[in-house]
Order: structure tokens, then sequence, then C-alpha cells
């Protein structure tokens, strides 16, 4: 088939964002699972992600890499599925801002606290992050001026951004503020949320 769609994925990552895009545009894609110490690694998916890493989708030809550019990628492809501001909206602004703030800046500065970093005083202008304060405070702001990210309707920025907040608030990187609770809230109850957190857990390995 031409145009098929194959999503390269382990339960265990960031290929859950990517499950839940699938499930909002609602067409029929092939899941490929693959295990972190063989199959990401083999010769087969290096050719499709050099990286190593998941996720990533084959859509045709056409192969794409990283959470956000394949959420945006998506809505791109299936307008149909009106998971994005139409080309030449002003709301493409806010859309991209923040799903690619996700991806940079609040990535950056939550990984690096996890894993104990501190950017030295007078050091923050090295930072694309500048500080975590900064970063969770803007973050508050755009999650708090409305229902979601860029206008009054749901969108892939909405997906993407919505599992950073709640992978954060669920593993303890990322503080429950209100503003994010509520937000997260309103967003995991969507259907296709919900399929998809029920595909990727009936995935997981079985704990002995």
């Amino acid at each position: 088939m031409t145009d098929e769609l194959i999503f390269y994925t382990n339960p265990m990552s960031r290929g859950r964002i990517v499950r839940w895009m699938l499930e909002e545009i609602g067409q029929p894609y092939r899941t490929e699972l693959l295990d972190y110490p063989t199959a990401m690694k083999a010769p087969a998916y290096l050719s499709i992600n050099p990286m190593g890493k998941v996720p990533a989708i084959r859509h045709g030809e056409t192969v794409v890499t990283e959470g956000a550019a394949i959420c945006a990628y998506l809505a791109d492809a299936f307008p149909q599925a009106g998971l994005a501001p139409p080309p030449g909206d002003r709301l493409r602004g806010p859309y991209y801002r923040w799903m690619f703030f996700a991806a940079g800046p609040l990535e950056a500065a939550l990984s690096n606290t996890a894993l104990g970093f501190v950017v030295p005083e007078g050091r923050e202008r090295m930072m694309g992050y500048g500080r975590l304060a900064d970063t969770l405070n803007a973050l508050e702001g755009a999650v708090s001026q409305g229902a979601y990210i860029a206008g009054d309707s749901f969108s892939a920025a909405d997906v993407y951004v919505g599992s950073h907040i709640g992978f954060g608030m669920q593993f303890g990187t990322l503080e429950k503020r209100p503003a994010f609770e509520r937000y997260w809230d309103r967003l995991s109850k969507r259907p296709a949320a919900v399929r998809a957190k029920e595909i990727d857990d009936a995935l997981m390995p079985r704990q002995p």
C-alpha cells in the first residue's frame, strides 16, 4: 500500500504521544513494536532513525522522527481531522510556538532538573530555557489563557504540550500546579487519549 502509515514505538517511550495523535486523526495505521536493546539498534530500524530511538513514522515513502515533528506532520497530512489551524491562519503562530516550546525549553529544563543539573548563577543565557522557574511560569500562562493552547479548538499542539504536562506530573518531574492539573484533566478525558492509553497499557511488559 503506497500510503501505508507505519508507527514505530515502544509503550515505555514518548511514542505514547504519537499514539494519541494517531488515534485523534482516525486513520488506519500499523504498529511496529521495538524493544530497546535489540530492535531499536538493529540496522533495519537505524535506516529509519539513525538515532536508534522511538517514536518514528513512515507514511508511504516519507519518514518522520521527533515527537513534535510527527504531530505537526500528521495534523497537516490529514487536515480533515481538524488538528491544526489552516495555513495562513494567525493561530498557526501560537500553535507552533507552544508545541516547539514543549519540545525545546520545557523538555530540556525538566530533563536537566530530573538529572540534578542546576544552571550556575549568571549562566542562564547559555541555556535555551534560561531558568526552570521562568519556563514553568511561561507554560502556566499558556495553559491558563483558555481551554486550549492555540485558540478555541483542540489541536496537535495540545496533544504534545498536554502529554508533557501529564507525564511530568505522573512521574514527578513537573510540579502539580492547579493550572496544569485542570488542563491535563480536560485533555486526558478525550476519547482518543483514553483509547491510546488503553492500547499502550496493554502492550506494557508484564510484571513478574
